[in-house]
């Protein structure tokens, strides 16, 4: 073996197809984009567009709507913050709010606030501070001898205090 006989597989490597380069490769003239027109130019295609039939997105009818005042939360469910205690990221007895969890790299961004939710079983001792929780997780927190504390959702700086 020589470093001269190295090659690539055949047909790995595909040369890109130059257009517009003469009526014998193959692809010159009109370079595979057909006669004249909107579609023959660059940049323009009638997207939607079904040879003037009504486009599918007319014909459908419009439903629901985006609320921009909706508030995102981040959520956590009681088996992530037992994780967490157990891997040694959060320790029992102290407060858990969105900034520690962050921290703690249990959660990536604060969003608009936290939101406890009860899946799974939490066995360690906390004081939680969310902006929204779960009956059920309350009771979970609560059994394992915690506490949960519901903060006013964060206004925004435009509104009126």
């Amino acid at each position: 073996m020589k470093l001269s006989d190295i090659a690539d597989n055949a047909g790995s490597r595909k040369k890109r197809m130059r257009v517009g380069r003469g009526i014998g490769s193959g692809k010159g003239k009109q370079s595979g984009r057909g006669g004249k027109g909107q579609t023959a130019r660059s940049g323009v295609r009638i997207k939607g567009f079904e040879g003037g039939q009504m486009p599918m997105h007319r014909r459908l009818p419009k439903r629901g709507f985006n609320n921009i005042f909706r508030v995102e939360y981040a959520e956590i469910n009681l088996d992530r913050l037992q994780d967490a205690v157990d891997a040694k990221k959060l320790e029992a007895g102290s407060v858990v709010n969105v900034e520690a969890l962050v921290k703690a790299g249990v959660l990536r961004r604060a969003k608009g606030g936290l939101r406890l939710l009860g899946r799974g079983e939490l066995k360690a001792k906390l004081n939680i501070e969310v902006h929204g929780a779960t009956k059920s997780a309350i009771e979970a927190v609560e059994k394992a001898g915690g506490s949960v504390k519901i903060l006013a959702p964060a206004k925004e700086e435009g509104e009126a205090a």
